[in-house]
């Protein structure tokens, strides 16, 4: 094998070029061989994804840029209390495949504040939550994804920031307008591969150059490097529990009880009423599929604290002097950051272990990773706007005037993300993602115990739901706001922020957050109002196969297959059946304003053409309803299928548990109790 060097060679932009080809060639297939002319197939892929599909997507959404930099980099600053986010993110997406996802299912909604609208009745919920999510998006994932794709980026190739940040946007978008939710699984899933594939070359490559896990440990707890004479140095020095991943009650990185109780409503908002996650699998051919796709990203999830997590402190053991800087001056010089260079860990691995050829391969990992995650937020975001807020602005819009709007949104989010550029620049911290966490744990929680609520408590209501969420929505800002002013200070300063912000982890705070907007629903609840009955009809656990009409469902109804005895019941949301006669073409269309080929981007070839004779429209869009109701959404399972299932529901908490307790054990007392403390790599 040819040694490595830090530079890109012409193999490794081959290798670049084929992915974007092959990327660009699926996005357009896609385009080609899916129906995008309704709010349901653009947004849902037509509800036709199978388990490999939805597992992979829901895999390739969650795994972005900013966890190679951030997972690594938090891996190589302090050790691997990161991987806990994976492993509870295991369990957590089962929770929506048997919990969550059959009361969604039933509701026949396509996106999860439509549910709350459903569950609770009015508006100001579903547009609340609608601009929330939009919000959290930027904070938490654009922003971070720009930036951890572009501090790759210009680390590999030299490129300006913003011609690198500008070329993938471009490219994420015109992957995510023209072929909707189905470009967008079918091009995650082969990211997925390419992810998988170029993270374990990567992974087994680190691990022989840094000698196996016991060198690793010896390496890592080095401290040769590190200048001891200069004062408040602890934040600078290795952990002694690096290498465990729940730690003490106490621990400023990863507390047990804290993450148990403050990280699982996070990840509860996260996998199970985020809009997209949540639409991954609203896209799936039936419940079986969702449930086998929620399974097989919990399997997935096992990977990164292999593939990233240790690889991430194999940077820092190999390259202390950048990766593990501890010097403000220093660390400007490698990163242009005084907090650490922490988030580094994985780009610097990738340009000094990779041979020639690979290096390319790995830099078409970041580029999966990075748009895989935009075009699942460009998509949520626009079905998000469309159907939870422009909708409810313009009651008449036309099909043809939703399809126009969820693109032009995603070019206003893909704005967005130009804008922020700046702001990322700004915005480096030590460990980015922590501050991901973080931030997610001052405003997720109120949302989580809401959806749990609505979901599990059949007396929720509309005013408690409400005003819990602007309790919590207080609560959690002020604690965001004291983070933004009083920011954690680099190494080796004195640490003088308000003791609130200072000894009070972000993970408890979590916990409170999430306990005082359960206290004031349940509160606010049963001192109002009792909802109508017919607002539980299918949209809580224990209601959610009552068949009952609902008397909102006159326009949008839920239309049930009368041969149940055969296969169960069946259920479709066929937003487009109100059938709303779209007899008058725009005269802007007429005069050919649009032109053929924005036609066919668009999906308006097959729009226009079902127009001509709406009698025949109508009964081309029954005949797909009656096609979609014999094929998807069954909500009674064979016993096989539920047998299978359970078993690897079962299985994987089981392994999720056993790696907790596997990795939180001190290491000397099982993997290096036999450890030659006089090794070589010291």
């Amino acid at each position: 094998m040819s040694q490595p060097v830090d530079t890109i060679s012409s193999w490794d932009i081959l290798v670049i070029v084929l992915y974007f080809l092959i990327i660009i060639a699926t996005s357009v297939y896609s385009t080609i061989s899916n129906k995008r002319n309704t709010v349901d197939s653009y947004f849902l892929a037509g509800r036709k994804m199978t388990w490999v599909f939805v597992g992979a997507s829901l895999f390739a959404s969650n795994i972005g840029s900013e966890h190679f930099i951030g997972l690594a980099g938090s891996g190589a600053a302090s050790g691997l209390g990161v991987a806990a986010f994976e492993l509870n993110a295991m369990i957590v997406i089962q929770i929506l495949g048997w919990i969550f996802l059959p009361v969604f299912i039933a509701s026949s909604v396509a996106t999860l504040p439509e549910y709350m609208n459903k569950r609770f009745g009015g508006n100001r919920i579903r547009i609340y939550l609608s601009i929330l999510s939009l919000i959290l998006y930027i904070f938490t994932k654009i922003s971070v994804n720009l930036y951890s794709g572009a501090l790759f980026i210009k680390l590999a190739l030299g490129w300006d920031l913003y011609y690198s940040v500008l070329l993938v946007l471009g490219l994420t978008g015109v992957c995510t307008i023209t072929g909707g939710l189905a470009a967008v699984i079918y091009t995650e899933t082969i990211q997925t591969v390419i992810m998988i594939m170029g993270g374990l070359a990567l992974m087994i490559i680190s691990y022989l150059k840094i000698g196996g896990y016991q060198n690793l440990y010896l390496k890592y707890m080095d401290t040769s490097n590190i200048n001891m004479s200069r004062p408040n140095l602890e934040c600078a020095l290795p952990k002694q529990n690096s290498f465990q991943i729940l730690r003490d009650v106490s621990d400023p990185d990863m507390p047990w009880l804290g993450f148990l109780l403050g990280q699982t409503p996070s990840s509860i908002w996260y996998w199970c009423s985020d809009q997209m996650m949540v639409q991954r699998t609203l896209a799936a051919k039936s419940l079986s599929h969702a449930q086998g796709g929620t399974l097989l990203a919990g399997y997935l999830k096992i990977l990164p604290l292999f593939m990233i997590v240790i690889p991430g402190m194999i940077s820092r053991a190999l390259f202390p002097d950048t990766v593990g800087c501890s010097d403000p001056q220093t660390c400007m010089q490698v990163c242009d950051s005084p907090n650490g260079c922490s988030n580094i860990a994985y780009p610097m691995l990738i340009m000094n272990v990779m041979p020639v050829g690979l290096k390319g391969v790995m830099l078409a990992v970041m580029l999966a990773a990075l748009m895989s995650d935009l075009t699942s937020i460009f998509n949520s975001s626009s079905t998000l706007f469309t159907v939870d807020i422009y909708s409810q602005l313009k009651k008449n819009a036309s099909n043809k005037q939703l399809m126009i709007v969820g693109r032009l949104f995603v070019l206003f989010m893909v704005g967005v993300g130009i804008v922020w550029i700046p702001v990322i620049k700004n915005m480096q911290g030590a460990q980015l993602y922590i501050y991901i966490q973080s931030v997610a744990a001052y405003l997720s929680p109120p949302i989580a115990a809401v959806y749990l609520l609505a979901v599990l408590w059949k007396r929720a209501n509309e005013k408690g739901a409400f005003w819990s969420l602007m309790i919590g929505m207080a609560v959690g800002l002020v604690r965001m706001f004291l983070d933004f002013i009083y920011y954690e200070k680099p190494c080796g300063q004195i640490d003088d922020r308000p003791a609130i912000v200072k000894n009070f982890h972000y993970l408890y705070f979590a916990v409170m957050l999430f306990w005082i907007t359960v206290i004031s629903m349940i509160i606010i609840s049963l001192l109002s109002r009792k909802l109508e009955n017919f607002r539980l009809i299918r949209t809580t656990y224990w209601t959610r196969m009552i068949a009952d009409k609902r008397p909102d469902e006159t326009d949008d109804y839920r239309i049930l297959n009368q041969s149940m005895d055969h296969n169960s019941e069946v259920i479709l949301n066929e937003m487009e059946l109100k059938a709303s006669k779209e007899t008058e073409v725009e005269d802007g269309v007429r005069n050919e304003c649009l032109s053929g080929l924005m036609n066919f981007v668009c999906g308006f070839d097959q729009l226009r053409q079902q127009q001509v004779d709406s009698k025949k429209f109508q009964v081309q869009k029954q005949s797909e309803a009656k096609r979609r109701i014999e094929n998807f959404y069954s909500l009674n399972q064979s016993k096989k299928s539920k047998l299978i299932l359970n078993i690897n529901l079962i299985l994987i908490v089981l392994i999720a548990i056993g790696l907790y307790i596997f990795f939180s054990i001190p290491p000397q007392y099982h993997i290096f109790k036999n450890l030659n403390k006089n090794s070589t790599y010291l």
